[in-house]
């Protein structure tokens, strides 16, 4: 499943702002993801519900912070440094992390 999380991730990268085939294929080789089918995990696992997320229609959720420029922000959820292996502990279980976060266990493994 860690290979759901890069295509996740992969996605948010593509769909915030890189849109061309170049930046796609350079994420894909760089994370082993595949941008298509994180868009559809990110429907999948309800992403959608609280996020607002360019470029994925009925990705217009207020209760979490929207899923642009992931890769320039200093912390995941307020708490966690930002690495790719603590967005993974994140996703699989922010509870884990913070015991007070909304963000719900949706569970990604």
């Amino acid at each position: 499943m860690k290979r759901m999380l890069l295509w996740i991730g992969v996605a948010t990268v593509v769909v915030c702002g890189c849109k061309t085939q170049r930046i796609e294929s350079e994420a894909a080789t760089m994370t082993g993801g595949d941008p298509h089918k994180g868009k559809t995990a990110i429907a999948r696992y309800g992403c959608i519900s609280c996020h607002t997320i360019p470029g994925i229609r009925g990705a217009d959720g207020l209760v979490g912070p929207p899923l642009t420029k992931v890769a320039s922000r200093v912390y995941i959820g307020g708490v966690l440094p930002n690495t790719p292996d603590n967005l993974i502990r994140w996703i699989r279980n922010p509870k884990e992390v913070d015991q007070l976060t909304a963000m719900p266990n949706v569970g990604v493994s």
